[in-house]
């Protein structure tokens, strides 16, 4: 017994659950149907208050029917009461002190009289209906049990009450039928005055007919009700999908046309208000698609001039860069200023050819030739390779380069080439900027991404400069000096780059507090990135000098070298 009612009660919950999990489901549907269709709120929205409208209205009207019908019928109620009365009176004239059974028989013929004589008038009469006459003998002082004829047993007791002190009165009361049904009765007493004893008259008249038209009312008014509101519902509907179609196609074209389809036109129909919107949505339109190909064709010219003029550069270079190379093997033979001469012409070559290179890599960017050769590698190796390359220019700027790598591996779909740049670039730029202070390279991972951070407590970055780092040839303080001899699109190419493995490149500094570059990739070309596990602010950039965490390897340098050996990286 125990088990069936675990049973029973773990199917109850079941369902229990069920059903709270459907309506969930709904009210999740209705709430993202209410947030994104104007043409539902505003339909919902009218049904509502023509709900509450129809509502008020019907309680109206049914109240207003309920008391002129109660009240008519009260009115010509007591008009026939007073009538059978005077019957009553006249027929039960001469009553004395008869035996009980006496005064019943006499009673018995007076309703009997009274039925026959009602029934066959006409005015207050036919206007109150039906009635069941009761006739009662007794008194408030009498102690004896009434004397009556008729259904005395259906007259309420506070109704005997007030008639037996000699008032008419009347009450509305519901009887209990032998066969369970119930009845309404409006019952009239009045005082009959002809005799020693006192003597009541009670009628009876069912509300029958009066409760049939009230339902009857009732029907009508919620049948009348529902279709008044389906009728505006679908009123409603239409004409609020008149209004929102326009807009919907709007919106559609403004997708399309946002997406890259710039012939995207919408249809004007008519003069009014909504062609004027149609009208005005093509012009601009029209505009924009115009002023797009124009900085395209524009774009394209740029482009095109950038690499003509770096393809056509690179032959007079090669010649002067033969040249040079020959004065610079004789410099020996030269005097001081024009030996000196010769090497700041290789320099400035140098300098020139890697400019060159440069404009050409990010012309073949802007112009999406540029494919990704993503291979999945350990990037550990990559970020060793990249402090190896820049150590030269850092002991010359007097400054170290510090290591934080994982413990483990951190395989990445990366293209080798590109991330091991955009690390240069980024050592090269922190080194030049850390007036002398330690740059630290740290790299961690997550599920679905690497992230790499390079930190410098130089000079720092202006509020507002973050944004400017990458753009092509700026500079935060163009009277700088730079000891890296870099070309001003050295970052840029490196935001095209991580934006090339699908990653971000982003920057944060403080003035006199240093700068921190960090790149995060995705861990697979096919899988987003998510949350990036290294934070930017960084959570040193209100501290002294602290860095590091668990789980992680920190290679730091010997003070007479920059980097340790490639080999105890990592271990």
């Amino acid at each position: 017994m125990t088990g069936r009612l675990r049973r029973l009660a773990q199917t109850t919950m079941r369902q229990f659950r069920r059903i709270v999990v459907f309506v969930r489901r709904k009210i999740v549907s209705f709430n993202e149907l209410w947030r994104y269709s104007l043409q539902f709120r505003v339909t919902v929205s009218t049904l509502a208050l023509s709900s509450a409208v129809v509502f008020v209205l019907g309680m109206v009207l049914q109240n207003q029917i309920t008391d002129r019908l109660v009240e008519t019928k009260q009115n010509a109620a007591i008009a026939q009461t007073r009538a059978v009365v005077e019957t009553a009176a006249a027929e039960l004239v001469g009553v004395g002190t008869e035996s009980p059974e006496a005064l019943t028989a006499r009673m018995s013929n007076a309703l009997k009289k009274i039925s026959s004589t009602t029934s066959s008038q006409d005015g207050a009469g036919s206007t109150a209906g039906t009635f069941e006459p009761v006739l009662a003998a007794g008194g408030r002082d009498q102690s004896s049990k009434p004397v009556a004829a008729g259904p005395y047993d259906r007259v309420p007791v506070r109704l005997r009450q007030f008639v037996e002190t000699e008032q008419l009165s009347y009450l509305t009361h519901t009887v209990t039928e032998a066969d369970g049904g119930k009845t309404t009765y409006l019952i009239v007493g009045a005082p009959v005055s002809t005799m020693i004893n006192p003597l009541q008259l009670y009628l009876l008249y069912p509300l029958t007919s009066e409760q049939n038209t009230v339902s009857t009312v009732q029907n009508t008014l919620l049948v009348g009700g529902l279709v008044l509101l389906l009728l505006l519902a679908g009123i409603t509907n239409l004409v609020t999908r008149q209004v929102v179609r326009p807009v919907r196609q709007a919106a559609a074209a403004a997708e399309q046309f946002a997406g890259g389809d710039l012939d995207q036109r919408l249809a004007v129909l008519g003069e009014d208000d909504l062609a004027k919107l149609a009208v005005s949505y093509n012009e601009m339109a029209a505009s924009i698609q115009r002023q797009i190909r124009q900085l395209e064709e524009f774009g394209g010219l740029q482009r095109r001039f950038t690499s003509d003029v770096s393809h056509e550069l690179r032959t007079p270079l090669t010649t002067v860069r033969m040249a040079a190379d020959v004065l610079h093997a004789s410099r020996e033979q030269f005097p001081a200023g024009l030996a000196r001469s010769t090497e700041l012409l290789v320099d400035e070559l140098d300098r020139f050819e890697a400019l060159l290179g440069d404009l050409l890599e990010i012309s073949r960017l802007d112009a999406g030739v540029e494919e990704l050769s993503a291979e999945l590698i350990d990037v550990r190796p990559i970020a060793t390779r990249a402090v190896e390359q820049v150590r030269v220019i850092a002991g010359n700027a007097g400054s170290s380069v510090e290591l934080v790598l994982p413990d483990e591996e951190a395989p990445a779909e990366v293209d080798a080439r590109r991330v091991e740049r955009i690390l240069r670039n980024l050592l090269a730029n922190a080194v030049d900027h850390s007036e002398g202070n330690p740059v630290v390279l740290t790299l961690a991972v997550n599920e679905t991404a690497v992230a790499i951070t390079v930190r410098d407590r130089g000079v720092g970055l202006r509020p507002g400069e973050a944004e400017l780092v990458f753009n092509r040839f700026w500079r935060a303080d163009p009277s700088r000096n730079r000891r890296t001899g870099g070309t001003g699109l050295g970052l840029a190419i490196s935001q095209e780059d991580a934006r090339l493995h699908g990653g971000v490149l982003d920057a944060w500094g403080e003035t006199g507090h240093g700068a921190c570059f960090r790149l995060v990739l995705p861990r697979r070309q096919d899988t987003p990135m998510g949350e990036s596990p290294l934070v930017l602010p960084p959570p040193d950039h209100k501290a002294t000098d602290t860095h590091g965490s668990s789980g992680l390897l920190e290679v730091r340098p010997a003070p007479d070298a920059i980097l340790a050996e490639p080999e105890e990286v990592g271990r």
